[in-house]
């Protein structure tokens, strides 16, 4: 078991990009939208591994299909990005039980989101942080109008996203990534002050941005408020943030 000491504040500010599935494929949606599905690649492997090359040390895979199906549907493209590249994966999507995670990590993923199953089963989640420790978990936030979204962002709780990372981090979470779900996809700029107010508030939290990134100077903005890093999508496989600047950004960090 990994201990659960306090985290540090980190120094470094990571750009993780995402890779999305369904059937398989490297997809992106728009505000979580199924019916707005774009497949950016066929192979996802082939994917993390220019990642890779560019120097990037982590990435964001999530497993739409296991969202939906709330079960993990993809463990093949997991297994093969986790064998065949060095990066560290969080992993994400259908992970609902012990079996589930035990699974995640035996195919390779080096930290596990919890999303929807951190507001229905919270007794199991504050489970896998005694059992694997605060470094492999990692606390799904996602939040619409404020209210974090779950199931794929099909349904809104009545959870304020202020009270449930307080409840986590009292819990022992260390790790969030949270999105607006309104900016997700739609290229407009993240939601920068939703993390500042995170940063400000819970300054023991290794904060992720997810949402809304567009251009290079989005992820520079984010990396001002000394957070953990930033997941960019859809940006980087249309082109307006490219892989040689998110590698210049790492050598000069």
């Amino acid at each position: 078991m990994l201990s659960n000491s306090k985290l540090q504040t980190p120094t470094m500010f990571h750009i993780i990009p995402a890779i999305d599935i369904i059937d398989g494929k490297c997809v992106r949606l728009s505000q979580g939208d199924y019916s707005q599905k774009v497949i950016y690649n066929e192979n996802p492997l082939e994917v993390a591994k220019q990642f890779e090359a560019a120097g990037i040390q982590r990435l964001h895979l999530v497993d739409l299909d296991g969202a939906k199906q709330k079960k993990v549907v993809n463990f093949k493209v997991l297994d093969a990005i986790a064998s065949k590249t060095k990066l560290s994966v969080d992993f994400g999507g259908g992970v609902q039980t012990d079996e589930d995670i035990r699974a995640v990590f035996d195919f390779g993923a080096s930290q596990v989101t919890a999303g929807s199953i951190a507001v229905k089963n919270e007794e199991l989640v504050e489970k896998w942080l005694s059992d694997f420790g605060s470094e492999k978990i990692i606390l799904g936030a996602d939040a619409k109008a404020g209210k974090i979204a779950v199931s794929g962002w099909e349904e809104t709780s009545n959870l304020w996203l202020t009270d449930f990372l307080e409840k986590y981090v009292e819990k022992g979470i260390r790790y969030t990534i949270s999105t607006d779900v309104a900016k997700d996809g739609m290229l407009q700029g993240p939601n920068v002050e939703m993390y500042k107010d995170m940063k400000q508030q819970f300054p023991e939290l290794n904060v992720i941005a997810s949402g809304g990134v567009s251009k290079f100077e989005d992820i520079e903005q984010l990396a001002e408020l000394e957070i953990f890093g930033v997941i960019v999508g859809k940006a980087i496989y249309e082109n307006r943030i490219t892989l040689k600047q998110i590698e210049q950004f790492a050598l000069n960090s």
